[in-house]
């Protein structure tokens, strides 16, 4: 793998691949996506650009979003333990939310997901998503605002904690679906090839996709209809399956929910997921058998919407959104994502992957603003929307 200039390479040879470490030193990613072959590099016949809305000032950040409150502001979680927030391009001096000191961070470990409750206006409630310190387990977590709405109170509720075995593949995106349930995207725990099977172990809520109810239960309550609802374990278990899911989204149109999941040496891979499915993952990475190599059993599988080669510059994919903004109008109904190591934007077109922009970024993550327009964020500390190639920055 030719690494560029400004990372240094880690070669873990459990998992035989190049991992990517930034100039900081600290993200690690391990990712995947799929059409069977080479990326297609035919744009559409319209193309799209990225207009700067944030170059400075930011260390590591992983995520963007805003909190359904309309007041315009966008919060941008920063990996070492702390939430931004951006206001008509300018980013508050006083961080939102600072937990640094109670955050595991480097490589894949940091302060990884954020979700505001839909009822956020009035309750005031957040929940975040970060590895720990000394241990670095999962730990998903409450927060409140406080009197002043840039500021969140330093106190937090646990709602669940899940121990890593590694220190790698701890998923860590949260958002809130359609149903007013809280989902959260688990890795298989890390090390390579998942050697203790754990994303096909209902027993285990590792390489998951999990689903709880914040607003009933101590500390939170059990959807009756999820797929183990009703078992000893896993009850919180929505779907099963994944490597490591970096980055999920809602169609905010369809309500249809969207997860990209890094692969292992080959394939990344895009799934449409839906509850009780099995992504199949250690058995299969993306269409192709992974264990056993070849002849494996895809009885009861699901398998991706959409899957692309990990071949260099390519390397992790990111997950995005579907497109439902006004901007750019040929994206309309487009779901839209990413890889990490080559920067290509791409876009799920007639059902395969296509390229929309070699970026140079190091995509971190995708977000979503109120009205729907996109955001990239860019690893090494800057924020992009998308918009139409014609627009100049």
């Amino acid at each position: 793998m030719v690494v560029p200039a400004n990372v240094s390479p880690l070669y873990n040879k459990d998992v035989k691949r190049c991992a990517i470490l930034t100039a900081f030193g600290v993200f690690v990613l391990l990712l995947s996506t799929h059409p069977a072959g080479a990326l297609s590099q035919r744009p559409p016949s319209a193309q799209i650009a990225l207009t700067p809305v944030l170059t400075q000032g930011l260390v590591q950040p992983v995520f963007i979003g805003h909190a359904g409150d309309h007041d315009r502001r966008l919060f941008i979680l920063e990996q070492p333990g702390r939430i931004r927030i951006l206001r008509n391009g300018t980013l508050n001096a006083s961080a939102f939310l600072d937990i640094s000191d109670r955050v595991d961070f480097g490589g894949e470990m940091g302060l990884l997901g954020l979700a505001f409750h839909p009822r956020f206006t009035e309750n005031g409630r957040f929940f975040v998503n970060y590895t720990r310190k000394p241990d670095g387990a999962t730990v998903v977590a409450e927060f409140q605002v406080s009197e002043n709405l840039d500021r969140a109170l330093h106190n937090e509720t646990i709602l669940l904690t899940i121990p890593q075995p590694y220190t790698n593949h701890n998923g860590g995106m949260l958002a809130f679906g359609p149903d007013g349930y809280l989902y959260i995207a688990t890795g298989d725990g890390g090390a390579g090839g998942d050697p203790e099977n754990r994303a096909q172990n209902p027993n285990t809520l590792l390489g998951k996709m999990l689903r709880i109810d914040v607003d009933r239960g101590d500390p939170y309550g059990i959807p009756p209809d999820n797929p183990f609802a009703k078992q000893q374990s896993g009850r919180e278990i929505f779907a099963l399956g994944f490597r490591n899911p970096w980055r999920f989204s809602f169609d905010r149109q369809t309500g249809r929910l969207w997860a990209a999941d890094v692969g292992q040496n080959q394939w990344e891979e895009i799934d449409v997921v839906e509850a009780g499915n099995n992504y199949g993952w250690r058995i299969m990475e993306g269409d192709h058998c992974f264990l056993p190599s070849r002849g494996c059993r895809t009885t009861g599988l699901t398998l991706p919407v959409a899957e692309y080669r990990n071949q260099s510059p390519s390397c992790a994919v990111t997950g995005g959104y579907v497109y439902r903004g006004k901007r750019v109008g040929f994206l309309q109904g487009t779901y839209v994502f990413g890889d990490y190591c080559s920067g290509r934007i791409m876009g799920l077109i007639d059902g395969q992957p296509r390229v929309l922009l070699a970026s140079g970024l190091r995509i971190s993550s995708f977000g979503e603003d109120e009205a729907g327009e996109l955001y990239v964020v860019d690893h090494g500390g800057a924020i992009y929307t998308i918009t139409p190639a014609s627009t100049k920055p």
